[in-house]
């Protein structure tokens, strides 16, 4: 419900008429008359409504802030017209400036507010800042949308791009801060003002780098604030202007980032190494502040055994500290003559303290090669003097690969049995379904490459090959016990006594039993074969289930007898030999060694 605002001159005049007026009439003279007309017209002067007056803070309570400004009354300021930094600040006997709203009010008060006096000088205030361009200050009362506010008189907008030169993500970090700003936008009518701390910053920088590069000149010494770090350097402000400190002038020695040596808003001193005033570019140098230690060192050569402290390791290898910001490589390559090394970090540690030998040293770029394995002889210059070809050596098993094994000849050398070299009969699909690591197995020495660090070994050399005597031990059409060791899609693989393997192709079990080989045989199975043919050349031999016609050759006969016999048969009977018969065991033959050759 409004108001009622009662006025005096509402109420009705009352008189006394026992005095009589004549008698209330004083008498004044032209000097007082002069002096109390004087007195009014100072008095509405100085207290007129809308006009801005000094008062005197009296006190501060919960119902706002009360204010004498020499009036016959106090006033009384709500204290939602106060920021909260504002009524933090106030105490009495403090001077505010106030405005006149009304000379009195219903119950006889005069009634002021601090926030039109404010927003006026301000408004004041902000036309001439703007249109000289200087800056104003203002406290940051709270973040809004976009950016934040702040109150400058009235708020104003500080736009989250205009706060910083370098982009801003925490705005709350300025809340609560005096900072001064340039205003760039002003719209009285509604009010608005967006002001830019970023301009304000920026137009100060750039009168400090006027001033920096009327003096900086190269090979001065500067003291700047590390502004930002890169993967590649730092940049360092200098009073207004950015220089770079690349990574390589921080320090003789080696460093893997910037950040090792330096951090944001860092002090640091540096020496100006060269000076683009036209670009305005500086190159800056740290480490030139020092003596080149790859100077001064002069009990460092090639040839010499030094100890030195890994820095720093790596996939290549390993950086070794030999003096104060002095560092060489010892190369992966360089680690050992015999080991094969893949992780440098299982045999190392940053700070281990090692003896290498200088390999080579170039000063001028600040390189240094080192080496481990040089500091002793290298077994492989002597390996021919210990072993020869043909030598039966034993050694462990110490690696095994799909390709074959390696052995330890003796510590460091290792020999390698390829997998075509483990068996001369049997098909190993990998080497692991027979041998382990650490087994101990015999082998030949079947080859020694000194240049390359290799050596091959056999183990299957061990033994004669089967394939040499077969055509003797095994003759065309002789009958013979075997045993089936794998069934094939094309046909079965059948182990003879010797080892050695012979094929009963599915063409010639289809002529002769009218069923594939999956459907008589098991793995496993043992029956009587008849040879039909031996290629000892390409290690082929076909076999037959049909027994008929022939005899078994006895163990005891002679190899000259067993093979004359088939030799007559094929002789007397030309034309079978070559029919359907044997141009079916030639197929049979081409496709068991193409499956054979695929899946080894």
């Amino acid at each position: 419900m409004a108001k009622e605002v009662i006025r005096p001159e509402q109420f009705a005049q009352v008189k006394d008429k026992s005095v009589n007026e004549q008698d209330l009439e004083l008498e004044l003279s032209e000097e007082q008359l002069q002096e109390l007309s004087e007195l009014y017209e100072g008095m509405f002067e100085d207290f007129k409504t809308g006009k801005i007056i000094k008062g005197s803070v009296i006190q501060v309570d919960s119902d706002g802030v009360l204010v004498d400004i020499d009036f016959k009354s106090h006033g009384l300021i709500p204290k939602y017209e106060f920021g909260e930094h504002e009524l933090k600040s106030l105490k009495a006997g403090s001077e505010i400036e106030v405005m006149i709203d009304t000379l009195e009010s219903p119950e006889g008060s005069v009634v002021l507010s601090y926030e039109k006096a404010k927003a006026l000088r301000a408004w004041n205030d902000i036309m001439k800042y703007y249109e000289e361009d200087k800056p104003v200050h203002g406290v940051v009362t709270h973040k809004v949308k976009g950016g934040l506010s702040v109150d400058i008189g009235i708020p104003a907008f500080l736009p989250g791009s205009q706060i910083d030169l370098q982009r801003v993500t925490d705005f709350d970090q300025f809340v609560g801060q005096t900072i001064p700003a340039k205003i760039i936008k002003v719209n009285q009518k509604r009010g608005n003002v967006i002001i830019s701390r970023r301009k304000y910053l920026g137009d100060i920088r750039s009168e400090a780098r006027k001033k920096i590069i009327g003096t900086l000149e190269e090979g001065q010494v500067i003291q700047g604030i590390v502004k930002n770090i890169t993967n590649y350097g730092v940049f360092i402000d200098i009073g207004g202007l950015d220089g770079l400190l690349h990574i390589t002038d921080m320090t003789w020695g080696r460093i893997a980032h910037p950040s090792e040596l330096v951090k944001i808003s860092d002090t640091i001193t540096v020496k100006v190494l060269s000076f683009d005033k036209e670009n305005e570019k500086i190159s800056l140098g740290l480490k030139q502040l020092q003596e080149n230690p790859w100077e001064v060192v002069a009990d460092l050569e090639i040839g010499k055994r030094i100890k030195g402290k890994i820095s720093s390791i790596t996939d290549y290898g390993l950086f070794v500290e030999v003096a104060k910001d002095i560092e060489g490589l010892v190369h992966i390559s360089e680690i050992s003559w015999t080991d094969r090394i893949t992780d440098l970090h299982k045999r190392f540690k940053v700070g281990d303290e090692i003896e290498v030998l200088i390999v080579s040293m170039d000063k001028d770029n600040r390189r240094m090669s080192l080496s481990i394995k040089q500091l002793d002889k290298n077994p492989w210059e002597s390996i021919e003097e210990q072993f020869k070809v043909d030598d039966k050596i034993k050694g462990k098993i110490s690696n095994i690969t799909d390709f074959g094994i390696f052995v330890q000849i003796f510590p460091g050398i290792d020999g390698l049995v390829h997998i075509s070299d483990l068996s001369w009969t049997k098909h190993i699909d990998h080497p692991r379904d027979r041998y382990a690591i650490d087994e101990e197995v015999e082998a030949i020495i079947l080859g020694i490459d000194k240049e390359n660090k290799k050596i091959s070994l056999g183990i299957k050399q061990l033994t004669p090959d089967p394939w040499e005597s077969v055509e003797t031990e095994y003759p065309a059409q002789s009958i013979i016990d075997g045993e089936i060791s794998k069934i094939a899609n094309f046909g079965a693989f059948v182990r003879l006594p010797n080892g050695i393997e012979g094929l009963v192709h599915n063409t010639i079990l289809m002529e002769e039993q009218g069923k594939k080989a999956e459907e008589l045989f098991k793995v496993g199975q043992t029956q009587q074969f008849r040879i039909l043919n031996v290629n000892k050349k390409e290690r082929k031999l076909s076999l037959s289930t049909k027994l008929e016609g022939t005899v078994q050759v006895p163990v005891q006969e002679k190899p000259k007898k067993v093979a004359k016999a088939p030799k007559k048969e094929r002789r007397a009977e030309p034309s079978k030999l070559k029919g359907s018969l044997q141009m079916a065991l030639e197929n049979a033959f081409n496709n068991a060694d193409k499956d054979k050759k695929d899946k080894e």
